[in-house]
């Protein structure tokens, strides 16, 4: 009983009844319908991700035409755990020896944040007329929920806060899989023979119960991410020490795509055409100087590790992290390095947002 209401009163996991009512509901229906199809059209012309793009961009179509769509947070953290778990298939002992090399490209990221807050705040000051605290939270590379709890408590404006950061991610994640398609030799990864069904499935549930306990921890002192740094953890604890591993289908990394793709549409449903046209030149101006920031990152980040380019520049991408996440697995892009480093991205800017609205208030205050 406790159990229960830890996970009804969790964010993370919203598991109550108004959720599970989403599960059946005739909006998340309306989703499936249109997903599905999109996706199987965007692979049959070979577009990259396709699984991701096509119902992306069919939600975001179909959301901004005023279809009422939802993709129900019980769903959305289900397919998160599901991330975590394929992504806590690469962790071994040797990733543990190899997180203390990860310490100069983690300085990099606290620069990389700094300057970008700076750089992106004054563009759309200057060019976008956003107040200062709206333009500090939409031009922070990521953390979009987090922000959005911020902003609202800085009564900033939350549509160009929220507008800003989807129009960001939806350009990040159409362009990056096009990137590596055509100007890299790194292949989607191809499906491995493997016997699933031969596995100790009781594996899973202990790994499942496992992660779903640390999530729980995790999401009560405020972990960044906790649905995927949950799991992560588990995963690490269970594997290393022999307890308990588990391989999912690769299928089920399409399941991932599919709805991660969706559910970035689903989040334009209160948005109008006007309010997005209106956000999106300047997004676009907003996320190359972001881009441009992190190629410099990965740039500098390359002579103290050696890592793929791409890794690197994935690694520093302003994009969401389950979404890049996902775009790391689905390329072999070591899913591991790029997962920490934007938890580590999430940690800073929780850390220097606040710190930095600090600072404008007592300037405020002296003027």
């Amino acid at each position: 009983m406790i159990e229960e209401n830890l996970l009804m009163k969790n964010s993370s996991i919203p598991f109550n009844s108004s959720n599970i009512k989403e599960l059946f509901s005739k909006n998340f229906f309306l989703v499936i319908l249109i997903s599905i199809p999109s996706a199987i059209i965007a692979d049959y012309f070979n577009i990259p991700l396709a699984w991701m793009l096509g119902p992306m961009i069919a939600t975001s179509i179909a959301a901004l035409s005023g279809l009422k769509i939802v993709m129900p947070r019980l769903a959305l953290s289900s397919i998160l755990i599901i991330l975590g778990l394929h992504i806590g298939n690469y962790i071994d002992q040797n990733l543990l020896s190899q997180m203390k090399d990860w310490i100069w490209t983690s300085i990099i990221m606290f620069f990389y944040i700094l300057f970008s807050i700076i750089i992106v705040s004054k563009y759309l000051q200057k060019f976008s007329s956003y107040k200062q605290k709206t333009s500090i939270f939409s031009g922070a590379p990521g953390g979009l929920g987090p922000l959005l709890i911020l902003a609202e408590y800085e009564k900033s404006d939350l549509s160009q806060v929220a507008t800003a950061h989807l129009i960001r991610l939806i350009i990040i994640i159409t362009l990056f899989p096009f990137l590596v398609v055509n100007f890299s030799s790194v292949d989607v990864m191809e499906i491995e023979k493997f016997n699933y069904i031969d596995q100790n499935h009781f594996n899973l549930l202990i790994l499942l119960f496992v992660s779903i306990i640390l999530i729980l921890i995790f999401d009560k002192i405020k972990v960044p991410a906790p649905l995927l740094a949950g799991t992560l953890v588990a995963s690490g604890i269970l594997q290393i020490n022999d307890i308990a591993s588990y391989k999912l289908p690769e299928i089920s990394i399409n399941i991932c795509l599919l709805v991660l793709g969706a559910s970035i549409g689903c989040r334009f449903a209160n948005k109008t055409v006007n309010e997005v046209i209106k956000n999106t030149a300047h997004s676009f101006v907003a996320t190359g100087l972001l881009v441009f920031l992190g190629i410099i990152a990965a740039v500098i980040a390359g002579y103290f590790v050696d890592n793929n380019f791409l890794t690197l520049l994935l690694s520093y991408c302003p994009g969401g992290i389950y979404e890049v996440a996902v775009i790391a697995i689905a390329f072999d892009l070591d899913p591991n390095f790029v997962s920490f480093h934007h938890i580590i991205r999430l940690l800073i800017i929780l850390f220097m947002v606040p710190v930095i609205l600090k600072f404008i208030d007592k300037s405020n205050l002296k003027n």
